[in-house]
């Protein structure tokens, strides 16, 4: 039985976009966990977190995640961010299906997140302090929480988003068959 293919990463790390493509390529459903978290709250995260905080957000992540990894049909998810930063959400995932860490430099996360803002208008929470540095502070904090949920790891610096997806799927179909 095939599990799910779980994306994780820092914002920018191309969750989102390569999910998408390997859920087309794969004929399976996508999912975006921030997207379940916000479907539930009838609010954005921005919202979410100027409202009720980060713990709130938080706690409502944790049931997106036990939600999705709870399906029977297998998935491609992309996870917030600070998603691996949960144990639970982290044994979940990992028990669910494969996990794939998207990983970039905070300058070239930071371009991206910055591309992406200027293009949707819409403002990262975490990142209102300035995207660079933040990125840099996240990246140290949250890499033993990626490196504990990850199966694999597959750097994005400087690839097109369809060098990422196949990387993806091919590892993604090397592990998945190792785990039947």
């Amino acid at each position: 039985m095939a599990g799910h293919l779980v994306l994780v990463g820092l914002m920018g790390a191309g969750k989102t976009s390569v999910g998408e493509r390997c859920a087309h390529m794969l004929g399976r459903g996508f999912v975006d966990t921030d997207d379940l978290v916000e479907a539930t709250a009838h609010l954005s995260v921005a919202e979410i977190f100027d409202t009720l905080g980060e713990a709130q957000f938080r706690q409502l992540e944790r049931a997106a995640v036990a939600d999705v990894a709870a399906s029977p049909e297998p998935l491609v998810i992309a996870c917030g961010g600070g998603v691996v930063l949960d144990p639970d959400n982290r044994r979940a995932l990992r028990n669910a299906g494969v996990v794939i860490w998207l990983q970039a430099s905070p300058a070239e996360l930071g371009e991206r997140v910055a591309h992406q803002e200027a293009r949707d208008g819409a403002a990262r929470p975490l990142l209102r302090d300035g995207a660079v540095g933040t990125l840099e502070r996240l990246a140290l904090v949250r890499a033993p929480a990626y490196e504990a949920a990850a199966h694999e790891v597959v750097d994005t610096a400087g690839r097109s988003i369809d060098a990422v997806t196949d990387a993806v799927l091919a590892a993604y179909r090397a592990l998945d068959a190792e785990r039947a």
